[in-house]
C-alpha cells in the first residue's frame, strides 16, 4: 500500500466575512514532490497556505497532511500539531533573539544540544550569506536579512512539508539564487515536500515538479512546468506562465505532433500538439520563432538582455517576439527574414481548448 500523500487538499473553501478568497480548490502535494501556486496578488495562493498551516478554519472541505485529517469546518488543529514549517514573505522574526539563536530555536526543540544547534545553524546562515550577522538581532537587520534569516530558521525546522509564501519578494538576485539552490538540495536530500507561493513565473518553473494556476481563488490549470509553459488553457494563463505573443493565422491542418499555419499566403509545418482548422490565436513563446528565413518581418523593438538579446518583430499576422543568443541581430526599422518552429492554438473567446488531461496529484 502506497504512503499518502504529504499534503491532500479537499474542496476547500475560505472565506473573509462572507467573501469567498478560495473557492473548493483540489490539489494534493507527494512525499518529496514541491508544487508551486502561482497566480497575481488576490489570487488566493496566501490565503490557500495559511489555510493549510491552521492559521485560518475552512469554510468547506478538508486539509489532510500525511494521511491525517488536520482541517474541517467542524475542527481545527492549531498550527504546533501540524509537522510544517512556514515561511513568511516578512521574515516574522522574534525581536529578542540573535540570527543565531533563531535558527537555532527549532533545532534546540528538536532536543539537540545548545552547541551543536548553534553550530548547524550559523552552517545554515553561511550557506545563506548571512552568517556573519549571526549575532545581531532583527532590529540590526536589513529587510532582505532578515528574510535570509526567517528562511534559514525554517530549513533548521526539519519538517516533512514546507509552506512558503512568496519567500524571495524582498531578496535582490543575488540572494534569490543562493536560497532557491540551498532549497532545492536540501529537498534533495532530505524528500520533504513543499508548496511554495509565487507571482514569479521564472521562479515557479524552475524550481517546481508541478504548477497549479490560481485565479480568483480557483485552480485554472494543474500540471508540469513543461505543460503549464507550452499547452496553457486560455490566454490569461498564457500570459501568466512567460513572455507570450500571439499570431493570427489559420491554422490550415493539424496531425499526429505538426500542424501547417498559414502565414500572409506562405504555408509553415510547425510543431502543433492541438487545434484545429480555420483561423485563431497561435501562442508563440520566444524560442519558438527565429531570425533567419523565409518569412517577412521588420524589427519594432530590440532589447539587449546580457546572454541573449529579444527581437519584437512586425509580421503580416501579428507581432512576434524572437528571442536569440548573444547581441542584437539588427536595429529598429531593419526588414528581416524569420521561421516559424512552434505554436499553440489558444482558445477562442467563450470557449476552452482540450489539453492533455492533467491531475491535481497522486491520490
Amino acid at each position: 500500500m502506497s504512503a499518502p500523500p504529504a499534503l491532500q487538499v479537499r474542496a476547500l473553501s475560505v472565506a473573509y466575512d462572507r467573501d469567498l478568497a478560495v473557492h473548493e480548490v483540489d490539489l494534493s502535494v507527494g512525499v518529496g514532490e514541491v508544487v508551486a501556486l502561482l497566480g497575481p496578488s488576490g489570487s488566493g495562493k496566501s490565503t490557500l497556505l495559511h489555510a493549510v498551516a491552521g492559521f485560518l478554519a475552512p469554510s468547506a472541505g478538508e486539509v489532510w497532511l500525511h494521511g491525517r485529517r488536520v482541517s474541517s469546518p467542524s475542527r481545527v488543529d492549531p498550527p504546533e500539531r501540524r509537522d510544517v514549517a512556514v515561511v513568511f514573505q516578512n521574515g516574522a522574526l522574534w525581536p529578542h533573539l540573535s540570527a543565531v539563536d533563531t535558527v537555532a530555536y527549532p533545532l534546540r526543540r528538536r532536543r539537540m544540544g545548545k552547541a551543536r544547534a548553534r553550530a548547524e545553524a550559523v552552517q545554515i546562515l553561511d550557506r545563506l550569506d548571512v552568517g556573519h550577522l549571526a549575532r545581531r538581532r532583527p532590529a540590526e537587520l536589513s529587510g532582505g536579512e532578515a528574510q535570509r534569516v526567517g528562511l534559514a530558521r525554517a530549513l533548521a525546522r526539519g519538517a516533512s512539508l514546507y509552506l512558503f509564501d512568496e519567500p524571495t519578494a524582498n531578496l535582490d538576485t543575488h540572494v534569490r539564487a543562493l536560497f532557491l539552490t540551498e532549497l532545492a538540495e536540501r529537498q534533495r536530500v532530505s524528500g520533504t515536500a513543499g508548496l511554495y507561493a509565487t507571482h514569479d513565473a521564472e521562479e515557479a518553473l524552475g524550481l517546481a515538479d508541478r504548477i497549479v494556476l490560481l485565479r480568483d481563488g480557483r485552480v485554472v490549470q494543474v500540471g508540469p512546468p513543461e505543460l503549464v509553459y507550452s499547452r496553457p488553457v486560455d490566454l490569461w494563463a498564457a500570459r501568466l506562465t512567460g513572455p507570450a505573443t500571439y499570431l493570427s493565422a489559420p491554422l490550415v491542418s493539424v496531425g499526429t505532433g505538426t500542424g501547417v499555419v498559414d502565414i500572409a499566403g506562405e504555408r509553415v509545418r510547425v510543431r502543433c500538439e492541438a487545434g484545429g482548422d480555420g483561423p485563431g490565436s497561435l501562442l508563440v513563446r520566444p524560442g519558438w520563432a527565429h531570425l533567419g528565413g523565409t518569412l517577412p518581418g521588420r524589427l519594432r523593438a530590440v532589447w539587449f538582455r546580457g546572454p541573449h538579446s529579444d527581437h519584437q518583430v512586425e509580421t503580416p499576422a501579428g507581432e512576434v517576439l524572437i528571442r536569440e543568443p548573444g547581441g542584437p541581430r539588427g536595429r529598429v526599422g531593419d526588414r528581416v527574414g524569420w521561421s516559424l518552429e512552434r505554436v499553440w492554438p489558444l482558445a477562442a473567446p467563450g470557449a476552452r481548448p482540450q489539453p492533455p488531461r492533467t491531475t491535481a496529484g497522486p491520490d
